[in-house]
């Protein structure tokens, strides 16, 4: 009989266990702060040259890591270097009109009023200040020429890695149209999408820890801040827009929440849009302040 109720006595530990265990697991799932819908994100600049005009050198290749002001390519600089030498003659014709007005304004002025009138002399006061305006605006003209001459070299805009190249010697490169991608290597952080039962005890500081889809070591970061609002789908705007695995079924929102890498470990490969795993650390459970 003893043996009979001991084989009771550890079932029913056994199944006691079995039913703790699985309701920890449960609520973990359900409102642990974790969550696998997350993406490696970074800032992607559009390189855009601000003039126009055939693309005469590329000097980056795809994938590559450029440092910030590397030249990306170069627009033809010919049609900019006679822009340049018409500006700087004008300039110097203005300079010398300038010259010659206020010579004879001053002259004028040492003739005194009984060899001159003062309608002449303030005619020729007037003549010498609209030259000196000319030559203000003919240096204009010309540091315009300067500027569009040095924007005919394409300059990485931050540290980065050029991707999807599409610029080719020839191509005809309009200002304003963008030519190039560089993803900024600085900006890589983690966006993670956390349902909004998961997200009450989350704050701004708390450490997370991220594992990468493709594998390798853990990566650290901290969170940086929550969205504090998501559209439904039907009124974007400039909010996030979080569609619900299913649209038939009641679901809990996900709600996204930023992530600041602090620790990426040698020779992991970070690319914008890898799927990974966030779980937070939380050291106490709490209301999720407002602000």
């Amino acid at each position: 009989m003893w043996r009979q109720g001991l084989r009771v006595g550890v079932t029913m530990v056994t199944v006691v266990i079995a039913a703790v265990l699985a309701y920890r697991l449960w609520n973990h799932y359900m409102y642990g702060p974790w969550t696998r819908d997350a993406r490696i994100q970074a800032d992607v600049i559009s390189v855009s040259p601000d003039v126009s005009g055939l693309v005469t050198a590329v000097d980056v290749g795809d994938n590559r890591l450029v440092k910030k002001g590397e030249v990306l390519f170069v627009v033809d600089q010919s049609r900019y270097r006679i822009a340049l030498q018409e500006a700087l003659a004008s300039l110097d014709a203005a300079r010398a009109d300038y010259t010659q007005k206020r010579a004879e304004a001053r002259r004028r002025e040492h003739l005194g009023h009984h060899v001159i009138s003062d309608e002449s002399l303030q005619a020729a006061k007037a003549s010498a200040l609209v030259a000196q305006q000319r030559v203000r605006s003919a240096e204009a003209v010309v540091a315009a020429a300067r500027l569009n001459l040095a924007r005919t070299e394409i300059q990485a805009p931050v540290d980065g890695y050029v991707t999807n190249l599409q610029v080719h010697v020839g191509d005809y490169a309009s200002a304003g149209k963008a030519m190039m991608a560089v993803v900024d290597r600085h900006s890589f952080r983690v966006e993670g999408y956390f349902e909004e039962t998961k997200i009450q005890g989350l704050r701004k500081g708390d450490r997370v820890s991220v594992r990468l889809m493709s594998g390798g070591p853990r990566l650290e970061g901290r969170i940086e801040g929550i969205a504090r609002a998501i559209t439904n789908g039907q009124d974007r705007g400039l909010l996030a827009d979080v569609n619900p695995s299913f649209d038939w079924i009641r679901l809990a929102q996900r709600i996204p929440v930023r992530i600041r890498l602090v620790r990426v470990p040698a020779g992991v490969t970070l690319a914008a849009g890898m799927t990974c795993t966030v779980s937070v650390d939380v050291p106490k459970k709490g209301v999720l302040a407002a602000g």
